[in-house]
């Protein structure tokens, strides 16, 4: 059985799961895989900064701070950003460049 930390699965096939909101704060098996998530993303991010450093993802990690929201309007997306994200912001007059 499956503990998920959040509210919003997908449910893959017939695995049994409970979501859990704030269920980092529950269960120490959430915890724990929250921890090596991060480390593991941090890890990753800082790969990715190697081959991409003016999106500056060693520090940001991939939010979209202000300097990395600078880097996307001059140098456009990868294919490693999540676009489900609002990587610009609200305002109107930015725009991505594919």
């Amino acid at each position: 059985h499956l503990l998920i930390d959040g509210n919003r699965f997908k449910k893959y096939q017939d695995l049994p799961h409970t979501t859990v909101v704030k269920g980092d704060g529950k269960y120490l098996s959430i915890a724990a895989a929250s921890i090596l998530a991060k480390t593991y993303r941090d890890d990753y991010m800082n790969e990715l900064h190697k081959e991409y450093p003016f999106y500056d993802w060693n520090s940001n990690k991939g939010y979209p701070t202000k300097k990395h929201r600078a880097a996307i309007r001059e140098h456009g997306t990868t294919p490693y950003h999540r676009m489900t994200f609002n990587l610009l912001g609200t305002d109107p007059q930015l725009e991505i460049p594919f």
